[in-house]
């Protein structure tokens, strides 16, 4: 007879104390909540670092760059919307630290070189958004975090080349791409939210609606390709990683939602929002234009920073 091994009780509970302080954050359009036994994929992971006594490692891509839309966010550089959810982000993995001692560690994979070219931000733009967040997380002491971008995957390539690279090594074809949408629900609501943030953020379109979203949908599938080469790429550099992601993900799914910051729908995003301080003390992310109608503008270290509702 095959020897079988017992699960060992204490991986198994290290591990689910683990993906249960990440559960009430589980960024999903399913509407009842899970619990972690709905997981194997992430327990699975997180184990693997349990029994070594390692940080448990996360990997999120996000953070790319600021929405070219001013009726959305307030400037190219990050603001109070980013601030909170950094913060955020590191206060989990010392949530983490306190039922597994070893603790955790968000490393967030920037993306808006990946794709700046389609969603129509310049690269010195993209650059300065991401050493700014570096220098925030030094200057706060947000050891739990750190950033990786393209700059850091291939060196000193250009810009277009380092993209060029990126998608001929991994992206998908369209064709795959559209067999897949037109399979996959999740996959065609991910199509159909980066098309409504490409509309969207279009500010300085000449011709028709309908011309827009026919040029928007292309795209779409660009940043979709984009997207799949870059999380191949992350892979790669961090094979053992537990995958994040800013959209949302069914329960089970091999990728974990993770919901930064309290917004009226589960798409909203810091880079594509602004930041209101609500009367009563708690955050929300809403467009520029409508958290300008609710609060005063408040600036910090001579920036736009956020809005204080009135």
């Amino acid at each position: 007879m095959p020897l079988t091994t017992a699960p060992d009780p204490r991986l198994t509970s290290l591990s689910a104390a683990v993906l249960a302080v990440l559960l009430p954050y589980h960024r999903t359009t399913d509407r009842a909540p899970a619990p972690p036994d709905a997981f194997p994929h992430q327990l699975r992971r997180i184990a693997d670092f349990v029994r070594a006594g390692e940080p448990v490692l996360f990997t999120l891509p996000g953070f790319p760059c600021k929405s070219p839309s001013p009726a959305k966010v307030l400037g190219h550089l990050p603001d109070q919307a980013e601030r909170l959810s950094l913060g955020f982000l590191h206060s989990l993995c010392t949530r983490i630290g306190r039922v597994y001692p070893p603790g955790a560690h968000v490393i967030v994979c920037s993306d808006g070189h990946v794709f700046g070219d389609l969603v129509r931000v310049p690269d010195e733009h993209i650059d300065a958004y991401a050493d700014e967040l570096r220098a925030h997380m030094t200057r706060q002491g947000l050891t739990g975090l750190s950033l990786f971008d393209l700059r850091d995957a291939l060196g000193d390539l250009d810009h277009d080349t380092a993209r060029a690279l990126v998608h001929r090594r991994h992206a998908p074809t369209v064709d795959a791409l559209r067999a897949e949408i037109r399979a996959d629900d999740h996959a065609l609501a991910l199509y159909r939210g980066i098309t409504r943030f490409l509309v969207e953020d279009t500010a300085d379109w000449t011709g028709t609606r309908s011309a827009l979203q026919r040029a928007c949908r292309q795209r779409a599938y660009g940043v979709i390709q984009r997207s799949r080469a870059w999380g191949a790429l992350i892979a790669e550099h961090h094979p053992r990683a537990l995958r994040l992601s800013i959209h949302p993900q069914p329960v089970g799914a091999p990728k974990f939602g993770i919901r930064l910051l309290d917004a009226p729908d589960a798409w909203t995003t810091p880079w594509h929002s602004s930041a209101l301080h609500r009367a009563d003390g708690s955050w929300t992310l809403l467009p520029r234009a409508t958290a300008a109608r609710l609060g005063r503008l408040v600036h910090r270290d001579g920036r736009p920073s956020h809005f204080e509702q009135r």
